[in-house]
C-alpha cells in the first residue's frame, strides 16, 4: 500500500469521524437544550444550550487530541481515557434524560444512538489511528532500514569503485614508472654503447695514427739511412775519384817541361790536370809545349765543364733536402 493510499484512508477516517462528531454534537445540543430549559429557572433558560455545548466541546477536544497523539505515535496516559468516557457518559445521560424522566423507553433508545455512536466512533478512530501509526512507523523503520541498507551497499560499491580506481591508478602509475625506468635503462645502455664505440674508434684511430707514425718514422729512418749510405757511398766514390784524379794528375804532371809540343790529346789531359791542380797557365804551357793562348782556351773549357756538372748536382741535393 502506497503512502498516498494511507493518507487517503486517514483523510477518509478523519472526515467520517468529524462528520459523526459534529452530527452527534448538533443532535445533542438540540436534544439536551429542552431538558436543561425544563430544569432551569425561568430567568436563566437562555443558558440551557451552554451545558451541552461544554460537554460536546470536551468531546471535540478528546477526539482532536486523540487523533493528533495517534498520528504522532504518543500516549496521553490515563486522564484522556477518563475524560473521553466521562464526556461520553455525560452525553448519553443528557440525551436520554428527558425520555427517561417521561418513562419513554423508545425515546431513551433513540436518543442514545447518537452519543453511543460518537463514543464508539471515537474509540474505533483512535484504534484505527494507532494501528495506522504503528504500521506507518514499522513501514518507516523498514524503509529507513532499506535506505540504510541501500546506502550501505551504495557506500560499499563506491568504496569498491574507489579501491578499484586507486588500484588501476597505482597499476597505471607502476606501469608508467616501469616504462620510464626501462626507457632510462635503454637510454643509458645506448649512451654507454655509443661511448664505448666512440672510445673504441678513438683507440683504433690512435692505434692507426701510432702505426702510421711508426711506419712513417720507419720509412723516414730507412730513407735517411739510404740517403746516408748513398751520401757516404757518394763521398767515398768522390774520394776515390779524387784520389784517382790526383794520382792521374800527378802522373801527368810528373813528366816535367816538354821539349817539344805534345800530341793534342795528351796536351788536353795535361791541361785539365793542371787546371784541376790549380797550376798557372804558364806552367801548363811548359808541360805541354803548347802556346799560352791554347792553354787559356783549355782552362776556359775546363771551367765551363765544371759549371755544367755543378748545377745538376746542386739541383739534386736541393731536391733531396726538400723531400727530407
Amino acid at each position: 500500500m502506497s503512502a498516498e493510499q494511507v493518507r487517503s484512508a486517514e483523510r477518509a477516517l478523519g472526515a467520517g469521524t468529524w462528520t459523526i462528531t459534529f452530527g452527534a454534537v448538533l443532535y445533542s445540543v438540540l436534544t439536551v437544550t429542552p431538558l436543561m430549559a425544563g430544569h432551569t429557572p425561568p430567568g436563566w433558560r437562555w443558558t440551557a444550550p451552554i451545558l451541552p455545548l461544554v460537554v460536546d466541546a470536551a468531546v471535540v477536544i478528546v477526539v482532536r487530541m486523540d487523533s493528533t497523539l495517534a498520528r504522532l505515535g504518543g500516549d496521553g496516559g490515563r486522564w484522556p481515557t477518563v475524560l473521553r468516557w466521562m464526556t461520553g457518559l455525560m452525553t448519553v445521560l443528557l440525551n436520554v434524560g428527558l425520555s427517561a424522566l417521561d418513562g419513554d423507553l423508545v425515546g431513551v433508545a433513540v436518543h442514545a444512538v447518537a452519543p453511543l455512536l460518537l463514543i464508539v466512533t471515537a474509540e474505533t478512530s483512535l484504534a484505527y489511528r494507532k494501528a495506522i501509526a504503528a504500521a506507518l512507523t514499522a513501514r518507516e523503520m523498514a524503509e529507513r532500514q532499506e535506505r540504510a541498507e541501500r546506502d550501505r551497499r551504495a557506500e560499499e560499491r563506491r568504496r569498491q569503485e574507489r579501491e578499484e580506481r586507486l588500484a588501476q591508478f597505482e597499476a597505471t602509475e607502476r606501469r608508467e614508472r616501469e616504462r620510464r625506468e626501462h626507457d632510462a635503462q635503454l637510454l643509458r645502455e645506448q649512451r654507454e654503447h655509443e661511448a664505448r664505440l666512440l672510445r673504441e674508434d678513438r683507440e683504433e684511430a690512435a692505434r692507426k695514427e701510432a702505426a702510421e707514425r711508426a711506419e712513417r718514422e720507419c720509412r723516414e729512418r730507412e730513407v735517411s739511412e739510404r740517403e746516408h749510405r748513398a751520401r757516404a757511398e757518394r763521398l767515398a766514390q768522390v774520394e776515390r775519384e779524387r784520389e784517382a784524379a790526383e794520382r792521374a794528375r800527378a802522373e801527368l804532371l810528373a813528366g816535367g817541361p816538354a821539349v817539344e809540343r805534345l800530341p793534342e790529346d795528351r796536351a788536353r789531359e795535361i791541361a785539365r790536370a793542371a787546371y784541376g791542380a790549380g797550376l798557372p797557365q804558364r806552367a801548363a804551357a811548359e808541360l805541354t809545349g803548347w802556346s799560352a793562348g791554347w792553354i787559356a782556351a783549355r782552362y776556359q773549357e775546363a771551367r765551363d765543364n765544371r759549371t755544367l756538372h755543378a748545377v745538376p748536382a746542386l739541383i739534386a741535393d736541393h731536391g733531396k733536402e726538400h723531400v727530407s
